[in-house]
């Protein structure tokens, strides 16, 4: 079969699946099921379908058959898990607690994949050398593209591995989210306007377009008002690889920082609100790239991973959601990836 955009936005491979599930039903069925998380079954998804979640999705998994990176070195850990902390939070950071906290807005385009590659990076340089900058999704999504960032496509999708050993070797700019546009402090700044991602639209937050965006790359900053040129913003700075195996991620994630991670996105994960998240009804609709910032346990549901999603803070936890761990939950513990300098 032919790859037509090897990353085809999660919509893409929808195509196939021409009827898609009403969201109102799910989170009924959701919370009916007593499954360790709770849907919103507020009315916000009547007349609404889980066609809109699929166009948000735009990454890999390692599993899946046309993933394309390969030769990442993997970092293995023989600690066991029992030896690690029962919880873990980097937002709890005394110095990169504003840094790692910030919540992305991927808008109208499936570069999930490059937020999470660019939080990464950012959280995991602020950790490692005290850098409080923001870096630019923007310029990995528009610059970070073919056989030297895994065929990622911007807005198409990508893969958050391959643009964390782009980064590592070509660099990236300064750039936070759209508000801090033409403020003079970062070189590019994500352009696309967030806006309400499967939630009801506000003055803050407006309805998402219908239309997908497009990205291009250009090298040089989009801010007229910051002082320094795009080649000398560019930062290149560590190394990357993937984490297999339950302790080795949190191992990983207690040395270095949050982590990029993907998941398998089923159609009742946009109803969620809060609780340790467990595939309960719905299609597979796409992968999705996101940040593993932690872990811990809910004396209910059991133990979970902490991760920051790109769909800004109004959607879920305020812009987080705890996923099941140590079951391997959507894939979530298939396709981890970091960044470090080495020792």
């Amino acid at each position: 079969m032919i790859r037509q955009t090897l990353f085809a936005l999660c919509a893409a491979a929808a195509t196939a699946m021409p009827v898609y599930e009403d969201l109102g039903g799910l989170a009924k069925a959701v919370n009916a099921a007593n499954a360790g998380w709770t849907a919103h079954d507020d009315g916000r998804y009547a007349g609404r379908s889980s066609a809109e979640t699929a166009k948000y999705c735009g990454t890999r998994l390692t599993t899946d058959s046309d993933y394309v990176e390969s030769g990442i070195p993997v970092y293995t850990s023989s600690v066991s898990e029992a030896a690690l902390p029962v919880k873990w939070d980097w937002r709890n950071s005394p110095k990169c607690a504003k840094v790692i906290g910030t919540v992305r807005d991927q808008s109208a385009c499936g570069s999930c994949w490059a937020m999470s590659a660019s939080e990464t990076f950012t959280d995991r340089r602020c950790i490692a050398v005290n850098d409080t900058k923001l870096y630019s999704s923007m310029d990995t999504a528009g610059c970070c593209s073919g056989a030297a960032c895994g065929m990622s496509q911007g807005c198409n999708g990508g893969q958050q591995g391959a643009a964390l050993g782009w980064m590592a070797k070509v660099g990236v700019v300064t750039g936070g989210n759209e508000p801090d546009m033409q403020v003079g402090d970062s070189c590019k700044a994500y352009w696309m306007k967030p806006c309400a991602h499967h939630v009801a639209a506000s003055p803050k937050y407006p309805a998402c377009p219908t239309a997908e965006y497009k990205t291009v790359c250009e090298k040089q900053c989009s801010d007229k008002k910051y002082t320094k040129k795009y080649a000398a913003d560019k930062v290149v700075w560590g190394s990357s690889y993937q984490t297999t195996g339950v302790p080795a991620i949190m191992e990983d994630i207690m040395k270095h920082g949050p982590t990029a991670v993907a998941f398998t996105v089923y159609a009742d994960f946009e109803t969620y609100k809060s609780g340790v998240y467990k595939h309960v009804s719905g299609s597979a609709l796409g992968g999705h790239a996101v940040e593993m910032v932690g872990w811990g346990v809910d004396p209910k549901a059991g133990a979970y991973w902490w991760v920051k999603n790109s769909w800004n803070d109004q959607w879920g936890d305020k812009g987080y959601f705890k996923i099941a761990k140590g079951s391997n939950e959507c894939g979530i513990e298939d396709s981890v990836f970091g960044t470090k300098v080495a020792a």
